[in-house]
């Protein structure tokens, strides 16, 4: 569905402040996330990652202890063909389980009716991952 109002407006990145930015860039690599660029150096580092749709993950390097773990960011979701190995992935690759792999039956979601599966996950900064699938009345 595009946007009537801005026309070409579409999701382009999220941003991340990694306490340790090495840890974060190699746990999402064995995402299977891939670098696109990366610029700076040191505590100014900074990296585009494509999570695998032409969406990416920015991160930037030298967040130390002065952001909270938790803010206003809730998750970020990505759209999987398998929850449940994408949620065992992410274990294998050091993420913290919230949710483990669960179906969820959304009866009073309008228009229409539609069953989920979902997992939640912890990456390296306490970020909250979600791996999503949608099972019936596909977008």
């Amino acid at each position: 569905m595009s946007n009537s109002v801005i026309r070409g407006m579409g999701f382009h990145h999220l941003a991340l402040k990694a306490s340790d930015y090495e840890k974060t860039v190699n746990f999402y690599k064995a995402l299977g996330m891939k670098p696109v660029v990366e610029w700076g150096e040191n505590d100014n580092r900074i990296m585009m990652i494509d999570v695998g749709d032409g969406g990416r993950l920015e991160i930037f390097a030298g967040c130390g202890d002065g952001y909270p773990a938790e803010g206003r960011w809730q998750h970020f979701a990505l759209c999987v063909q398998d929850v449940a190995a994408a949620y065992n992935t992410a274990l294998e690759a050091g993420a913290e389980s919230v949710t483990p792999p669960t179906v969820m039956n959304l009866d009073d979601a309008r228009p229409s009716r539609m069953t989920i599966q979902v997992a939640f996950v912890k990456g390296p900064d306490g970020e909250q991952i979600e791996f999503f699938k949608q099972l019936v009345n596909r977008c």
